[in-house]
């Protein structure tokens, strides 16, 4: 039997979460990708608070990006992320790609954190 794609990324997600977990020394910095937009939390799972959040809809990134589906949107996503994380004093996290393949959105995004100063 063939699984539709919302049900291949959830099984992925799923598969990446049994292992992934976010903690208050190390959290976790899911991403979640629509056909539109990207979103990237840094999320405390034990407490169950996210503690970072930046997507493509910020008032401070929207203004200045020509389309909101493409890598150079991932890529200033993964700046902003950075940025808000290391004011926070947040340099180590574990990277949870949401189910989706490591390519594209998702790999620009992870990079352009990594170069801003996220260590994971």
């Amino acid at each position: 039997m063939k699984l539709s794609r919302k049900e291949s990324t959830r099984r992925r997600h799923n598969r990446v979460r049994r292992r992934v977990l976010g903690t208050s020394e190390r959290p976790r910095l899911a991403v979640f990708r629509s056909n539109q937009h990207i979103y990237a939390q840094v999320i405390d799972d034990s407490k169950q608070h996210t503690l970072v959040a930046a997507s493509t809809l910020d008032p401070e990134l929207k203004p200045t990006l020509s389309a909101s589906a493409n890598c150079e949107a991932s890529t200033a996503v993964g700046r902003l992320i950075a940025e808000r994380s290391l004011k926070q004093g947040i340099n180590q996290v574990v990277f949870d790609r949401g189910g989706n393949l490591y390519h594209g959105r998702v790999k620009a995004l992870a990079d352009a954190a990594r170069e801003a100063g996220l260590n994971f």
